[in-house]
């Protein structure tokens, strides 16, 4: 089964999506109600941490999805497809904002790991963006292993000047 034909598939039958990226949200909400005063406690924080997991890594898949498609593909708005592209985007973002007016996001367990997640998909997304725009055809005698070697330096080292940048007084 190719990616396509799954994408297919959860379109033609839209209701298990649709009954996950809704209960996301409304969990977020049951959530905050019933662990009022609590939050910050064992079992809570695990709690929103796995919803901020089920919310964040289909949700950050589609907007890589959506920023591959629109980019380098160069297809229409109009083809997006609700579903995959947008539903879990929607569900994502609210499902964080819910549990954002509980709960300090900073405190969640792997919370960190989620927002590094996006930090290297951007900054890969970026680096191909420019090669793409720019159509730099490198031809050396670079060996591959030292040029993946390079793209990997180039990668810690946005990473490291994004957390200098971002971190806290």
């Amino acid at each position: 089964m190719t990616l396509q034909a799954f994408f297919d598939l959860l379109s033609a039958h839209p209701a298990w999506i649709l009954a996950f990226f809704i209960l996301l949200p409304m969990t977020a909400l049951l959530l905050g109600w019933i662990a009022k005063g609590a939050e910050y406690e064992s079992p809570w924080s695990y709690a929103y941490s796995t919803l901020i997991y089920l919310a964040c890594v289909p949700g950050i898949f589609a907007v890589t999805l959506s920023v591959y498609v629109f980019v380098f593909e160069r297809r229409s708005i109009f083809q997006t497809d609700i579903y995959t592209q947008v539903l879990p985007i929607v569900s994502m973002i609210a499902t964080l904002l819910i549990i954002r007016r509980t709960v300090d996001l900073d405190s969640i367990p792997g919370f960190d790991k989620i927002t590094g997640l996006i930090v290297v998909i951007f900054a890969v997304f970026s680096i191909f963006w420019v090669l793409d725009k720019t159509h730099i055809w490198v031809v050396s005698y670079l060996p591959f292993w030292q040029g993946v070697l390079i793209f990997i330096g180039l990668l810690i080292a946005i990473r490291y000047g994004w957390t200098k940048m971002v971190k806290r007084g």
